[in-house]
């Protein structure tokens, strides 16, 4: 948070605050400025997951029950990371009949950089970043598995879930106590079961046991933070799902009867409800 006033220290007219003055005192101690490389590095270095989150939408972004998909669909030329491009590459495409593979052009890039502008507004310790980076790593091909098919597959969902809890404990362990991890496991098993309920007594008309598998990691994450938070994240989700609702039936792209995944909505409130928390 930028915070005015004027250094006491300082002569008239030498007045900063913020990032501006850190660097001005590492100067005066004679410490050497912070290469302005360094994000840029940062950045590039992240880049590099998205041939591996590429592949992951492309492997797991088939209707349920299906095989997961290990080529193109119109001639089966295999894809896989020994091999990136161009079908994990930006342009997204066979490299034999140029055909679309898994997620379109542009979606995982904006998707992570989305990702990686989240973290870098987060606050909290080092644990909670990185706790946050790990359900991130995973959230970003869940969102875009669960658009294209509705289907949150357990291979994301499940290590998603196992490593932000783990984070969390590790978290706990160094410093932050006991209740907040303790917190944070009730609240995630408390919203997988709750959604799982829905399923049970209204069938095709309640959550799906995807979004209960994915609620385990956003909930634990959202109860680290205390229950307002949880329920913040809870009402932005229905919220967004709600207003996204209202205009595709205002527009005529669907109807009453048609079954919006909720995945995307979930994670996206989650992260909105983290990015608030105090």
């Amino acid at each position: 948070m930028l915070q005015s006033g004027t250094h006491r220290d300082r002569p008239a007219g030498r007045e900063m605050t913020g990032r501006g003055l850190r660097a001005a005192d590492r100067t005066a101690a004679g410490e050497a400025p912070a290469p302005v490389t360094r994000p840029l590095v940062r950045l590039l270095a992240a880049l590099t997951l998205v041939p591996v989150l590429r592949l992951a939408v492309a492997r797991y972004a088939v209707p349920p029950g299906s095989a997961d998909r290990a080529g193109c669909d119109r001639l089966a030329a295999p894809i896989g990371l020994d091999l990136p491009l161009p079908a994990l590459g930006p342009v997204a495409r066979c490299p034999a009949c140029r055909a679309r593979v898994g997620a379109p052009p542009g979606a995982v890039e904006l998707a992570l950089l989305a990702a990686l502008a989240v973290l870098a507004l987060a606050g909290g310790s080092a644990g909670e970043r990185l706790a946050l980076a790990w359900w991130l790593a995973w959230a970003v091909p869940l969102a875009l598995v669960d658009a294209a098919v509705h289907r949150l597959p357990d291979r994301l969902s499940y290590p998603a879930a196992a490593g932000a809890w783990a984070l969390l404990g590790l978290t706990a362990l160094t410093g932050a106590g006991a209740g907040p991890w303790l917190r944070a496991t009730l609240a995630g098993l408390g919203l997988a079961l709750a959604f799982a309920a829905t399923t049970l007594l209204l069938g095709s008309r309640g959550f799906g046991l995807g979004d209960a598998k994915l609620a385990l990691s956003a909930g634990a994450l959202l109860g680290w933070y205390g229950w307002p938070v949880v329920l913040a994240g809870l009402v932005l989700a229905f919220t967004l799902s709600a207003l996204v609702s209202l205009a595709l039936l205002a527009t005529r792209r669907a109807c009453w009867s048609s079954h919006l995944p909720f995945g995307p909505f979930l994670i996206l409130a989650t992260t909105l409800a983290l990015l608030l928390a105090p």
